[in-house]
């Protein structure tokens, strides 16, 4: 639509109706103000559906029977024996004595490996005169080479080549011809033939007597690498070999490139269960079992706890299994009954006990219920709830301050960033005041604290029990306390830790046999069903809850309003339009009849 600016009349058209739209624009101002009002609200329900959640998370906690069971561990001497408890370990005393603890096999080279002329840093290959015998050949298939530039060189897929393994020529395509090129392993490479190529046995680089043209393909071609391929068999606690073989051993292979230290480091890796090392002061190697215990064959205690194969382990590292050291059970009396272990880390009746030395006397372990632990538990619990129940209630008793209305972008524009924020503080104040469903909540939970739990087994049935009340502070708007310093519930603890458990985690089938814990959860997901049946979750719909399908139809009304206005705006241009016309037409009337007088 063309419209006319005020020429013939003088008239500013375009400020005239913007005046007269800001007018007809205020309802759709106060639509997109219910809608921020409608949005801040969802936002306030859902972050008080998160409270309660978390929340119901540390409840989830205080259903476990291990908040109420800690155990507290003390050793007459912890340099011989530490121990430590689950909550399933019975209130006693136990004596451990004539302790000899479990060793780990292990196995030394037998005799230097190398007259300390070895770098372990090194690759073995660049030292393989050192191995000897340690190497084997092992097939490789080249793949055909694609040559991408004009060159004289390319390399094999593997170097450490085997001797004697390589074909005596190599044929090099080009299209429909073929070229034959004698492989030469010695001599200097730049003195060869042009229909030669020398191969570096260490690197498996290629050098040509002759460019090969982009686009060529040196044929492929099988040859042996050296490697070095060696198994160890080790045994679990049952006695069962633990690699991957039918066996029961565990293969390694390692090529020339790796070094001694690669190579060891690799096998302490892996999962035969041994922690390899080379001591370059002594120029021998060290292989020592990570288990401790008599971890040899099944029905064969006492026997290899490592078998080695492979002439790397055997010749070069001098490992001799006959030498083998080490690898033996614990050994020792507790409460009078010789037993033994493979580990020097055991359990038995809820208590593990880790030997730190051997020892003859008598030491001492004591186990009772850990007071201060469960105390403290409960109390952040409780400190927890109040947390909770002061944030509830501050949202749903905040005053509603009608004197600030969301923003519309116009007013946001002529305020600062400062301004436009203290402004949105205002506004979003009180929105979830006197709310129904939080208030009938916190009402339902401090009932559930308060409420006796029927069926205990205990002395303990009620809150006020254990020492813990509500705040004689109004304020406080129903807070717990613990009583004085805690004295009350800590002597409840120790007396009967059971009847507190009931208290707080007590299964049943109605309300009043629950536990208060389980009466609180069971509040919580009530609450928090009906926050989501009102606000919603992030995932859900707009027409899966009800806000969402409040604001669903704010918008489709704005769509709407916003449409009209553009007509109502299109209307006044016409009509402005019209009036510059009539104007125009009766300025040239007038010229017209001036013309007549002068």
């Amino acid at each position: 639509m063309v419209r006319v600016s005020g020429l013939a009349s003088g008239m500013d058209i375009d400020q005239i109706v913007s005046d007269l739209m800001k007018a007809e624009r205020m309802p759709i101002d106060k639509m997109k103000k219910q809608k921020q009002t409608l949005e801040w609200q969802r936002d306030d329900y859902r972050s008080m559906n998160l409270l309660l959640s978390e929340f119901n998370n540390l409840a989830f906690n205080m259903t476990l029977q291990s908040s109420y069971s800690s155990k507290t561990v003390s050793s007459s001497d912890e340099t011989k024996v530490k121990a430590g408890a689950t909550s399933s370990a019975g209130n006693a005393s136990y004596t451990l004595s004539n302790v000899t603890m479990a060793t780990a096999a292990q196995n030394i080279s037998n005799g230097n490996i190398s007259e300390g002329t070895i770098d372990p840093a090194k690759s073995l290959w660049e030292q393989k005169n050192l191995l000897g015998s340690a190497w084997s050949g092992k097939e490789v298939k080249q793949p055909d080479i694609t040559i991408s530039d004009d060159t004289k060189t390319a390399k094999l897929s593997k170097g450490a080549i085997f001797e004697g393994s390589l074909p005596s020529s190599i044929q090099v395509k080009n299209g429909e011809s073929s070229q034959e090129f004698n492989i030469k392993t010695t001599g200097d490479p730049t003195l060869i033939g042009e229909n030669d190529v020398f191969v570096n046995m260490n690197t498996g680089e290629m050098t040509f007597g002759s460019t090969l043209t982009n686009g060529s393909t040196v044929q492929g071609f099988t040859y042996k690498q050296n490697v070095l391929q060696f198994s160890i068999t080790t045994y679990d606690s049952s006695g069962k070999a633990t690699g991957d073989n039918a066996d029961g051993s565990m293969s390694f292979e390692f090529d020339g490139s790796a070094s001694l230290n690669t190579v060891l480091t690799q096998l302490s890796n892996s999962k035969v269960g041994i922690s390899a090392f080379y001591d370059e002061g002594t120029d021998k190697v060290v292989f020592t079992r990570k288990d401790t215990g008599d971890l040899s064959k099944a029905g064969g205690a006492g026997g290899q706890k490592m078998v080695f194969s492979g002439a790397f382990l055997t010749n070069f590292l001098k490992l001799d299994t006959q030498k083998e050291t080490g690898g033996t059970d614990a050994k020792f009396t507790l409460n009078g009954l010789e037993t033994t272990r493979k580990s020097n880390t055991f359990t038995t009746g809820g208590v593990t006990y880790t030997l730190q030395n051997n020892f003859t006397g008598d030491v001492r372990v004591n186990v009772s219920n850990d007071t201060q632990k469960v105390f403290d538990t409960i109390k952040d619990f409780v400190n927890k709830y109040n947390e909770l129940i002061e944030k509830i209630n501050g949202k749903i008793t905040e005053e509603r301050d009608r004197n600030y209305q969301p923003l519309t972008d116009e007013e946001r524009e002529k305020l600062t960033d400062k301004q436009a924020e203290q402004w949105d503080e205002k506004a979003k104040s009180g929105l979830l005041k006197g709310d129904s469903i939080l208030s009938s909540g916190l009402n339902q939970m401090r009932s559930n604290w308060y409420a006796s739990v029927s069926g205990v087994s205990g002395a303990f049935s009620q809150l006020t029990d254990i020492g813990i009340s509500t705040s004689a502070n109004y304020s406080d708007r129903g807070k717990l306390v613990i009583e004085g310093d805690g004295t009350k519930l800590k002597e409840a603890i120790e007396k009967d830790p059971q009847s507190v458990m009931d208290l707080f985690m007590k299964s049943g089938s109605t309300t009043s046999e629950k536990g208060i814990v389980r009466r609180l959860r069971d509040t919580i997901t009530q609450t928090v069903s009906k926050v989501e049946q009102r606000a919603g979750r992030s995932t859900w719909t707009s027409e899966q809850f009800l806000l969402g399908r409040n604001l669903k139809s704010v918008n489709s009304q704005i769509t709407s309003f916003e449409s009209r206005l553009t007509q109502v705006e299109d209307r006044y241009y016409r009509q402005f339009t019209a009036m510059e016309k009539a104007i125009q037409n009766a300025n040239a009337q007038s010229a017209q009849l001036s013309q007549y007088f002068s």
